[in-house]
């Protein structure tokens, strides 16, 4: 086992990241991997991380590491975001990633409507080292209902046990989505980053607690060495409304020119526990909320 001297190191041992952007991506990236892993043990040991690109599905990349990441004992899991990239709404690219490993699916992030309307042009986002098209992906038909490949897809998901992202969809459509899902006996459900891209006030979530699902907030936006900055009390004050049992802290990290992930969880997580917070309530949200969400439990 990893020897940790650091305070909040401790703390954090045994934390599960849900969203760690390493590569390979079309956007650039900081770590591989692989190399996302070995930091995550050395510095935390890490249960397991949770690899995600908004190109591609992530278990290929998972499996075709295999022979490195066999050498560690932090778990590197994948899944797969319906944007344009992967086919959008696509049952079929679903079922192979999920019955080939993955532990995630997440609905549409940068094909959505309420992420376009961010980000018309990109910005806010890497630049993409070779040229890409991106289209808008709904969910709702011209009726106003979800499509049929919404309902197989959350068929798949409900077989699987996989976790369900509510990607950076409109707040209602999520809620609309979760609704479905909760119908066909899913329970294992995030959204991920509510006051970022999506837009979900701290009521609306709350509907989302009532259908089962866990908000994730990823200290990437907290970090006073990150692009965003954000104030830690913002995310102890969400974590306070919404409550611990509910909240999933994650990195959101592996970009070329942010912080490495584990960087980021020591000084955010940090501040947190100067401002008050629990290390227990901590935990519960670094390791316990994740791992169970992952089925590792």
């Amino acid at each position: 086992m990893t020897a940790i001297s650091d305070p909040v190191a401790k703390v954090l041992r045994g934390s599960v990241d849900l969203h760690c952007h390493s590569g390979p991506s079309p956007f650039p990236r900081r770590m591989d991997h692989v190399e996302a892993a070995q930091d995550a043990q050395e510095r935390l040991d890490m249960r397991a991380i949770v690899v995600k690109s908004h190109h591609h599905n992530t278990v290929m990349d998972v499996l075709a590491m295999a022979p490195r990441l066999r050498q560690l004992r932090t778990q590197v899991f994948g899944g797969i975001a319906l944007n344009s990239f992967t086919g959008g709404l696509n049952p079929h690219a679903v079922r192979m990633s999920l019955r080939m490993g993955g532990k995630v699916v997440w609905f549409p992030t940068m094909s959505s409507g309420r992420h376009i309307e961010c980000h018309r042009e990109g910005d806010g986002f890497p630049t993409e080292t070779v040229p890409l098209t991106c289209d808008r992906i709904d969910i709702l038909d011209a009726a106003g209902e979800l499509r049929p490949e919404v309902d197989e897809i959350l068929d798949v998901v409900a077989e699987s046990g996989a976790l369900l992202s509510g990607g950076h969809m409109y707040p209602d459509l999520i809620r609309r989505l979760f609704e479905a899902a909760r119908a066909k006996g899913i329970r294992r459900l995030i959204v991920n980053h509510p006051n970022f891209v999506i837009g979900a006030e701290p009521e609306q979530c709350l509907e989302y607690v009532r259908l089962g699902a866990h908000i994730e907030h990823e200290v990437g936006m907290y970090d006073p060495e990150g692009h965003m900055k954000w104030d830690p009390k913002l995310l102890l004050d969400w974590i306070e409304r919404i409550g611990p049992e509910h909240t999933v802290i994650s990195s959101d990290l592996g970009q070329a020119g942010n912080p490495k992930p584990v960087d980021a969880y020591l000084r955010v997580c940090g501040a947190l526990l100067d401002l008050g917070l629990p290390e227990r309530e901590l935990q519960r949200m670094t390791r316990d909320n994740p791992a169970a969400l992952l089925g590792l439990d």
